[in-house]
């Protein structure tokens, strides 16, 4: 009797003894501190920093050149390679499931909302061959927007994302009556490497 209740002892010590994780704890998981990188895609080339402001908060900013139509305000312009300046505030939410199934979260890995502000200027158009004397009006767009970032290895990335939100046309700095705000789309597809 005395070894039936010992060996049943033994057998339920076992069934709640927990097991060690070799994980991180949740409140140690954290974005990168900053990367650096370059990115391309179907409409243009970037260079940005991603600036860790809190475990799952990252501020980046980028410059960059856009392909863009101007046929708005100047349709005769035709497509042109503007410069970009953007401001771009991301949270990343899924870190720590991410984590928890053994994914990688370095280089920024996971899926974010961002607020994507960006600055399209005039004076910073670059004009070349037969759109030297091209113009565009300035304008700033506020996007809030969904997207993933995975990393290929140690120095390459790809990200998607997709959001709506709002440009405003600073029209009445070029000559026109009035300025002119609408809906704006962000939806992009980049590759990258991080140095």
């Amino acid at each position: 009797m005395k070894k039936n209740v010992l060996t049943l002892f033994f057998c339920v010590c076992t069934l709640i003894v927990k097991s060690q994780s070799t994980l991180e704890k949740p409140e140690n998981l954290s974005v990168e501190k900053s990367i650096f990188g370059i990115q391309t895609g179907f409409a243009g080339l970037w260079a940005y920093n991603e600036l860790k402001l809190s475990n799952q908060i990252a501020l980046r900013t980028e410059l960059g050149f856009d392909f863009s139509k101007n046929e708005d305000f100047y349709p005769e312009a035709g497509f042109l390679l503007t410069t970009v300046v953007t401001l771009e505030p991301r949270w990343y939410y899924n870190l720590n499931k991410r984590a928890s199934k053994s994914k990688s979260i370095k280089g920024n890995s996971g899926n974010f909302f961002a607020l994507k502000t960006s600055f399209h200027s005039d004076d910073l158009l670059i004009k070349f061959g037969d759109n030297s004397k091209a113009k565009i009006v300035d304008n700033l767009s506020i996007i809030p927007t969904w997207g993933i970032r995975r990393s290929i290895g140690k120095h390459f990335n790809y990200e998607t994302g997709i959001g709506v939100g709002y440009i405003h046309y600073f029209s009445k700095n070029s000559g026109f009556k009035i300025d002119k705000g609408e809906t704006a789309v962000n939806l992009h597809l980049r590759v990258g490497y991080q140095f």
